[in-house]
Order: structure tokens, then sequence, then C-alpha cells
């Protein structure tokens, strides 16, 4: 049977065999099916966009927003370990993120006491410049939370909405030409770029979620996100 890339299952110690090799990748892979508590979706969406938002910002604290098990903030101190620590942020405890923590930090005790996790209201969550903001599958109008706390930080930002909601979204007056979830990601971009931010677009692959475009801006006037 195909090894489907969006399946909520939880990895187990049964999918082990799956990733072979001593890439990142796989090693990282190894030590979430050793935590049994992560959805396999999770871990592909966590890795497709730490690696693209590290080839574009270096260094600087993560605050990761809506952060869940908090993988994406892990995965970018592994990728660049000039960034000093972590913020993980979310409304409601996650039971099992300590769990994957754990397992993450056996396999590197680097990331030992560099990850904090607090659950708070996103919008009291403290960003400054400083900062890179990060967010995977903000839902709905949250996503936009995560936008204005970057701007208002002047700190970099990237993230990959879910959830449109015509309610609560907004789609910039472009539904006469594009279906609503572009449109509201579409004037999210604008948005960003009104406020001085230099803005790259890209996707994820979609066999791993619909919901794959990724957002990453940085505001123009550092010249450098890094």
């Amino acid at each position: 049977m195909p090894f489907d890339r969006r399946s909520r299952s939880v990895l187990t110690r049964r999918d082990l065999d799956r990733f072979e090799g001593e890439g990142l990748f796989a090693r990282v892979a190894r030590a979430v099916c050793e935590a049994e508590c992560l959805p396999r979706k999770e871990l592909f969406e966590s890795w497709e966009v730490a690696r693209r938002v590290r080839r574009r910002v270096r260094g600087r604290r993560v605050v990761e927003l809506a952060a869940g098990h908090a993988l994406v903030a892990q995965l970018m101190l592994l990728l660049d370990d000039t960034s000093p620590s972590a913020l993980a942020v979310d409304a409601k405890p996650v039971p099992s993120a300590p769990r994957l923590g754990e397992a993450l930090a056996a396999r590197w005790p680097r990331l030992g006491g560099r990850v904090d996790h607090v659950v708070e209201d996103l919008a009291g969550a403290w960003v400054e410049a400083s900062d890179l903001v990060v967010s995977v599958h903000a839902c709905g109008a949250l996503s936009d939370v995560v936008i204005g706390k970057a701007i208002a930080a002047r700190a970099p930002v990237a993230l990959l909405p879910c959830c449109h909601d015509a309610r609560t979204c907004d789609p910039g007056g472009l539904l006469g030409f594009l279906p609503l979830p572009l449109a509201v990601d579409a004037t999210r971009v604008a948005r960003l770029r009104a406020e001085g931010y230099e803005v790259l677009t890209q996707t994820i692959p979609e066999e791993i979620t619909p919901h794959n475009r990724l957002i990453v801006g940085w505001p123009a006037a550092s010249h450098s996100p890094g």
C-alpha cells in the first residue's frame, strides 16, 4: 500500500523502516516515530515549511504561533543552530508536545531547554523585530493574527494558511477573479507588501496538503531577511 503523506494517522515504531538513511529528515522522522504522538501529515508539512523558510531567513529567535507540537520551531533550530531559542505559543495545551520534544532532545541534546512552550491567546504573544514568526495551518483568521503580530513588530514572517473563511477572512474584492482561498492569500500578500515587506510565495507538495501555499515576508528596509 502506498505511503500516504497526507494521512492523519499517528506515526509509530512500526513506521521506522520507512525512514532509512542518515539525512536529517530521516533521523527526525525516526525520532518522531519513537515518540508515537505525531500525525503523519504534520511531519511532512513541518519539514517542507521549515527547510524552505531556512533558505530565506537565518538566525533569530523562532516564534511559532498556533504551534501544536512545535515541530516547525524545533526543525528550524536543527536546520540553523545560530537561532538561540524558540517560543511555541498555542491557545490550548497540547498534551503530547512534551513527549515529542523529549524524543527530539534525546537525539539532539542541543535542543534541550531551547524551546519554551506557552499557552496563551495568539494576540497576546510578545514578538520582537529580531524574531522570526512562523505558523503552519493557523486556521482561518488566525493566519491574519499571525501576520498582524509580525507587522506590528516589523519581524519576518512565514505562514502556511488554511481553512479560509468567507465570514472572517478578507478576499480583497478578488472573488470575481479568484476562488476564495486564493483570493484571501493574495490579499495577505498585498497587505504585507503595503506594509513595506518583501514577499516570497511558494507551494509545498499538494500530495501532503491541499492547503499548500507558503507566504514568506520580511521588512524591505532590512535589505536582508537573515
